[in-house]
C-alpha cells in the first residue's frame, strides 16, 4: 500500500486508489471530497451553487466541507441517476440535519417521498414504449393521428395540419 490509500478493483496503480481521510480530520478539501465521492470538482462547485451542499471558507478563501458532505453528494448523485430534478433534491436535503451525518432512516424517509413520482414516470415510460411498438407496427407515422408524433392533439381532432 502506498501512502494513505486503499486499493479498489485491482493491483496498486494510481488509478483505483481512494484516499483515506483520517478520522481526526473533520473537514475535507474540495479535492478530497472529489476523490472520495467520485464527483468532479466542477460538479461539487455546481452542487454548492445550487444549495445542495455547503462549505465554509478558510482565511485563504479555500472551501472546507464537513464529512457529512460525502453522504449528501452520494444522495444527490443517486437521485440524479433516477431522474429526480435538482430542485426536488435540494428541497429534500433541507429536511436533513445540519450537524450530524444523515442516517439510513433519514434517507429512507426522503426517498419514500419520491416513490409516487418515480411510479408515475415508470407508467409514462411504459406508455411511451407501447406507443412506440404500435407505431413501428403501423409504420404510418401520421402527423395527424399518431400518438407518438402528435400526442394529446385536441386541435387535430377538429382540424388538419399544423396549428400551433
Amino acid at each position: 500500500m502506498l501512502g494513505p490509500y486503499v486499493y479498489v478493483n485491482g493491483p496498486p496503480t494510481t488509478l483505483g486508489l481512494v484516499p483515506q481521510i483520517p478520522e481526526k480530520i473533520h473537514e475535507l478539501t474540495v479535492g478530497q471530497l472529489s476523490a472520495r465521492s467520485g464527483a468532479a470538482v466542477s460538479a461539487l462547485h455546481f452542487y454548492e451553487s445550487k444549495g445542495l451542499i455547503s462549505s465554509r471558507r478558510t482565511s485563504g478563501n479555500q472551501r472546507r466541507y464537513t464529512r457529512d458532505a460525502l453522504r449528501r453528494v452520494a444522495f444527490v448523485r443517486a437521485a440524479q441517476r433516477v431522474g429526480i430534478p435538482l430542485a426536488s433534491i435540494r428541497e429534500a436535503l433541507t429536511q436533513l440535519p445540519e450537524e450530524r451525518t444523515p442516517t439510513r432512516e433519514d434517507w429512507a424517509r426522503l426517498s419514500e417521498a419520491w416513490r409516487a413520482e418515480l411510479d408515475q414516470r415508470i407508467t409514462q415510460l411504459g406508455r411511451l414504449r407501447d406507443h412506440l411498438t404500435d407505431c413501428i407496427g403501423c409504420g404510418c407515422l401520421s402527423l395527424e393521428n399518431c400518438a407518438l408524433s402528435n400526442p394529446d392533439d385536441v386541435f387535430g381532432e377538429r382540424l388538419t395540419g399544423s396549428r400551433l
